[in-house]
């Protein structure tokens, strides 16, 4: 019997045991969120876009350089390309060019709108790094939730333990005769409530751990128990006071430097709209060539030696007719090619054009009006992104104080709580006290002590913020 018993514990506790979560640290929770969270890679795709385009404002500093060719197949009477005269067959033509130009001058645009896509480049990851310290204080947060429940969850149980155990005391002595029945209804009823308070605890920490798990991106159905730290208040002083953070934050506060940035890259799209004003100058080149296969021909050229015509080229005044010297000619090939006529037929030519605006439809104009327009509200969005980080600051900091008021408080009264608790204990167990009023101690206790974590890892928590407004990392 004893050996069934035996095995049936073994393979009862074997699954339990197999069932068992792994217990999350904070940084494993934070690098979980930051991996999977989609504002983050929204966030670091919108920085590639950037290089993006700071990669094209460096290559407007390049030449353009293109080439291109085309065949023509000509039916009847048509050009030839090569000699520019008509021709009544059918024949064939090939052209090819390679053209290049180089902008000299448009008014400093492209210098401009190349120190703007810096900027934004910079700006971009700043506001990555924003969305990174977002989701690390949002873990943060909801990981000292679920801490925070679990502590008062095991309060809970605590008080649902010690409650259960007095209602055994009280059983026996209502058996005995020395207490009446009332006082063992009056104490079964604090076991229920005791029990539907450990129950809604409980629901609190279900809730925060799915919070945190939204919050990680992973699903509700993930196992997970939350590894908790040994948190210990060294002292409840702030080092610093609000406005020295505030002065620490924005040097440090990347939506600050993110602002910063974006104004000055309005500023720098607003001076390349203004530089459509001034004239442009380029350079440009060309090399062209064709071939027309009207052209494509045995070719010759002069040996050197002359010979008389055989046709008169006129007459004299006594009738005679006047025949001239030609050229005598040798062929050298016996057709002309298209690679020769190609090679032959190359044209080439450089110009500088320069364009001087005068009228394009107020285009320029209004381009400039929403450039300035631009930069007025990247300065207000400053001013504004300022303002909401000092009254952060300022709500973090006066959180903080409040938290530490309420936990050097908490503490004083869980000290006096539990004295008074062990006292009227004693004088329950000897009768000199009614089961009312050992219940009321009881639950004074209790929630003296739950005021006492709540103060506590609300103390921690804001003060955590504080340092990290001042650059330094959240730690547990």
């Amino acid at each position: 019997m004893r050996r069934v018993v035996l095995i049936l514990i073994v393979l009862i506790s074997v699954p339990a045991l197999a069932q068992e979560a792994k217990k999350w640290t904070l940084k494993e929770c934070v690098d979980i969120a930051l991996e999977n969270n989609l504002r983050i890679k929204r966030s670091f795709y919108n920085v590639e876009s950037f290089r993006a385009n700071l990669l094209q404002s460096k290559g407007s500093f390049l030449p353009t350089l293109n080439a291109g060719g085309g065949f023509t197949k000509n039916y009847g009477r048509a050009l030839n390309p090569v000699t520019n005269q008509f021709v009544n067959r059918n024949s064939d033509a090939i052209n090819s060019s390679l053209n290049a130009s180089l902008t000299l001058f448009n008014g400093l645009r492209l210098q401009n709108t190349f120190r703007q896509s810096q900027r934004d480049v910079l700006a971009a990851n700043h506001d990555l790094q924003k969305a990174k310290n977002d989701v690390v204080l949002n873990v943060v947060t909801l990981y000292t939730n679920v801490i925070f429940n679990q502590e008062l969850f095991e309060n809970a149980k605590y008080q649902l333990n010690s409650s259960q155990q007095q209602l055994d005391r009280i059983k026996k002595q209502v058996e005995a005769g020395a207490l009446s029945i009332s006082n063992q209804l009056n104490q079964e009823a604090q076991v229920a409530t005791n029990e539907l308070n450990m129950i809604n605890q409980e629901n609190a920490l279900l809730l925060s751990v799915l919070q945190l798990k939204q919050a990680m991106q992973v699903p509700a159905t993930e196992n997970m128990q939350i590894e908790i730290p040994d948190l210990q208040l060294e002292d409840l002083v702030l080092e610093q006071n609000a406005e020295a953070v505030y002065k620490i934050a924005l040097e440090s506060m990347p939506e600050i430097k993110s602002a910063v940035l974006k104004m000055e890259s309005a500023n720098l799209a607003l001076k390349a709209n203004r530089g459509s004003y001034l004239p442009r100058l380029s350079l440009t080149g060309l090399a062209s060539s064709n071939y027309s296969s009207v052209s494509n021909a045995a070719r010759y050229q002069p040996d050197g030696t002359f010979s008389v015509g055989t046709s008169p080229i006129g007459v004299t005044a006594g009738n005679q007719q006047v025949y001239a010297y030609q050229a005598n000619l040798v062929q050298i090939a016996p057709e002309y090619g298209q690679a020769d006529q190609l090679k032959d037929n190359v044209f080439k030519s450089v110009s500088l054009q320069l364009s001087i605006p005068i009228l394009n439809g107020l285009a320029t104009r209004a381009n400039v009006q929403r450039a300035i327009i631009s930069k007025e509200i990247a300065e207000i969005s400053i001013t504004e992104t300022q303002n909401t980080l000092r009254q952060s600051i300022e709500t973090a900091f006066n959180d903080a104080q409040a938290a530490s008021r309420s936990y050097a408080s908490a503490l004083k009264q869980v000290k006096a709580q539990e004295e008074a608790y062990r006292m009227n204990k004693q004088r329950f167990e000897v009768g000199a006290l009614s089961v009312i009023e050992y219940q009321v101690s009881e639950n004074d206790l209790f929630r003296a002590k739950s005021d006492l974590t709540r103060s506590k890892y609300n103390f921690i928590f804001k003060k955590k913020i504080l340092d990290f407004y001042q650059g330094k990392p959240i730690e547990f």
